[in-house]
Formats: structure tokens, C-alpha cells, sequence
């Protein structure tokens, strides 16, 4: 009877020690399971992060060649305005632009476009004619500019317009070398 309770109790402790043995390789391997499950997440955060900040640089990248081709364009265009000058002239008691002043009012337009600044349009006539007459004829060669502007898409609020009649001439004497550089429209 001993001999067997002892055989039973030795089988009893090997089936337990296999049991334990079995757990124990079980939760080891649950254990190895759940720590490259946890390493995978870590690396799919640290590529989502990475691939994050890679859309990122790009798109602060394309804004900074946007602001710096807009820079070039908007100072290309004031080159092009400075070229063409501020000044506009007009035949004598007309207030009906040139051709040539048509294309030097479109680079002023085209830099106005792209920047938004305001401007004022200065009307002067040479010295002939009343006061009040060359008061009115600078108000028209102004306004001619303006509505110009206007046609070509610049806002009519962005458009100041003044007449100075024959109250600044650019250039003194009477002749039609002096009259002809007052006739005119400055932008300001």
C-alpha cells in the first residue's frame, strides 16, 4: 500500500511539473507575442510620424517656392512698371490716351493686380487756356487714366484721381517743348 501510495504520489508530482513546465512555456511565449506585437505598434507610430513630417516638409516646401515665384513675379512686374515710367502724356486739349500710354498704363495695371496697393493720378495741363478750363482738362486726363484701370480690372476704389491744372508744370517756358512735358498724368 505504500509503495503504491508512493508511486501515485510521484506520478501526482511529474504530472504537476509537466503542467507548470507547460504554463510556464506558454505565458513565456504569450509574453514574447505580446512584446513584438507592442515593438511592431512603436515602429508603425515612429513610420506614421516620419511619413507625417515627410508631408510636411513637402508641403512647407511648395509654400516657400509659391511666396518665393510670387516675390519674382511681383518684382518683375515693378521692374516693368519702372521701365515704362509714371508718367503719361496727352495731346494738346485732349484728354484721349496714346497707344504708348495704353501699354505703359498696362504694366502699371499688371503690377496693381498682383500687389493691391492703391494709387492717385495727378492731371496737369500746360499753361494755356483759364484756370478753372485746365482745372477741368487735368480732371479728364485723370479720370481717362482711371476708367482705363478700371476696364482692365483694377478696382475703382484703389483709384485716387486729382487735378492740378496748370498749377505744377514740369517744365517752365512757352513752347511746345515745355508744353508738351505738362500735359500729362502722373502716378503716384
Amino acid at each position: 500500500m505504500t509503495t503504491k501510495n508512493t508511486l501515485g504520489k510521484a506520478a501526482a508530482v511529474v504530472l504537476m511539473a509537466a503542467l507548470v513546465s507547460a504554463c510556464s512555456s506558454n505565458a513565456a511565449k504569450e509574453e514574447a507575442a505580446a512584446q513584438a506585437a507592442a515593438e511592431r505598434a512603436a515602429a508603425e507610430q515612429v513610420a506614421a510620424a516620419e511619413a507625417a513630417a515627410a508631408e510636411q516638409r513637402a508641403v512647407e516646401k511648395q509654400k516657400a517656392m509659391a511666396m518665393a515665384e510670387k516675390r519674382e513675379e511681383k518684382r518683375r512686374l515693378m521692374d516693368a512698371a519702372s521701365a515704362v515710367g509714371s508718367v503719361f502724356y496727352f495731346d494738346y486739349d485732349s484728354s484721349s490716351l496714346t497707344d504708348d500710354s495704353r501699354a505703359a498704363i498696362d504694366a502699371h495695371v499688371a503690377l496693381m493686380m498682383a500687389d493691391g496697393g492703391n494709387v492717385r493720378l495727378e492731371g496737369h495741363t500746360d499753361e494755356r487756356g483759364t484756370r478753372e478750363y485746365n482745372l477741368a482738362l487735368g480732371e479728364r486726363r485723370a479720370n481717362a487714366v482711371r476708367d482705363y484701370m478700371v476696364a482692365s480690372g483694377v478696382p475703382g476704389y484703389r483709384i485716387e484721381t486729382i487735378s492740378y491744372g496748370e498749377e505744377n508744370p514740369v517744365a517752365y517756358g512757352s513752347g511746345e517743348s515745355s508744353w508738351s512735358k505738362n500735359r500729362r498724368v502722373e502716378i503716384k
